[in-house]
């Protein structure tokens, strides 16, 4: 595989003097889903906006395909944790996912594109309602629908299950490993989940507390497909989230270990 992305010694402080990000590399292969995990606080959705090009890092380079991102690429999308903010309450569902389409495809293609998302994530049958008239997680269901009918080359998360009950965030995990596997879109999802980040990623990325540096890059050794009871009870599962856990604990020393 090809690499997709590249952080190389990203660094970014804000006006007053706080080290948000310092001295950040490392790099996504095309078609790989990656987890970042780390404290609260730490600067993992700094390093998010930075990698969208929603912000200017103060220093270090973000490259997509090898070219410096500046501003917001053509080619990604962003999930965002705040999926009611996101979301235009006065229009209906299937405009909601056509709104980025407009200027990039026509009328009949945007309809296409979004009925299809929809169908994807299991909302076609809510189409025609409004975003106030959905549960929680099926509005997170909209707005990756809206991400994915955009046909990104890099899908970026943050934290994008965060504001939904247990059993809702274990169906959209479900979903988005579904959705990588049926389109293989390469994706960076930034959580302070420690089991999501195990149960989702290929691999697990370990930040440091603020200013965030990488303490780990761990490969995730289990099964592409994978079960909410039967994989988190694996032995694999298990020891990569200890060993993640202590990392963010300060019990373990630092690693680097290569996919």
């Amino acid at each position: 595989m090809s690499t997709m992305l590249e952080l190389a010694g990203l660094r970014h402080v804000y006006r007053g003097g706080h080290a948000a990000v310092d001295s950040l590399s490392f790099t996504v292969d095309g078609g790989e889903l990656s987890c970042i995990v780390g404290p609260s606080g730490c600067g993992k959705s700094t390093l998010l906006r930075a990698v969208a090009g929603l912000i200017a890092p103060t220093g270090g380079e973000v490259l997509l395909h090898g070219s410096p991102v500046r501003g917001v690429p053509e080619e990604l999308a962003v999930v965002f944790q705040d999926y009611s903010r996101s979301l235009f309450p006065w229009l209906t569902v299937q405009s909601n996912v056509e709104f980025p389409l407009r200027g990039r495809a026509t009328r009949a293609e945007r309809r296409e594109l979004a009925w299809s998302a929809l169908k994807q994530v299991g909302l076609a049958d809510a189409a025609h309602k409004h975003p106030q008239q959905l549960s929680g997680g099926m509005q997170q269901r909209v707005a990756l629908a809206r991400a994915l009918a955009y046909r990104p080359a890099l899908l970026l998360l943050d934290e994008p299950f965060a504001s939904v009950d247990a059993q809702t965030r274990f169906e959209l995990e479900d979903l988005l490993l579904r959705v990588h596997a049926e389109q293989g879109t390469t994706m960076l999802l930034v959580t302070h989940d420690i089991d999501e980040s195990v149960y989702l990623g290929d691999r697990v990325l370990v930040l440091s507390s603020s200013p965030a540096r990488l303490l780990a890059d761990l490969p995730v050794h289990l099964p592409a497909e994978r079960d909410q009871i039967t994989t988190r009870e694996s032995e694999t599962f298990v020891e990569l989230r200890t060993e993640v856990a202590r990392l963010l604990r300060g019990v373990a020393a630092p690693v680097s270990v290569s996919p």
